[in-house]
């Protein structure tokens, strides 16, 4: 039998969660913790440097709403973004989303 791509998907989000939360003033939001293929297309049209369209495109419009009524700085966002990395495997570089090796 050849790769299965839909048991190797269900092992890896059992192993990591189908979201990974965090907490911003009392508020839980949630990243996925797999990229959907649109999702990385979307990442890699934006400016290094805009991180409203990274967090817009990673947390999708209800919660960035949400998400963008707090006071948060350039270095919480890395922070953020440092430990969603660490926690999924996840890198999201300058240019665009893409995993470890």
């Amino acid at each position: 039998m050849g790769y299965n791509v839909n048991a190797a998907r269900a092992q890896r989000l059992e192993a990591t969660g189908e979201r990974w939360e965090f907490e911003l003033d009392g508020e839980t939001f949630a990243l996925p913790t797999e990229l959907s293929r649109t999702t990385v297309r979307e990442l890699a049209g934006l400016d290094p440097s805009d991180l409203d369209g990274l967090l817009a495109a990673m947390l999708g419009p209800e919660q960035f709403q949400r998400f963008a009524t707090h006071h948060t700085s350039v270095q919480d966002i890395q922070a953020l973004l440092e430990a969603y990395g660490k926690d999924t495997g996840m890198a999201l570089g300058e240019e665009s989303a893409s995993t470890r090796s």
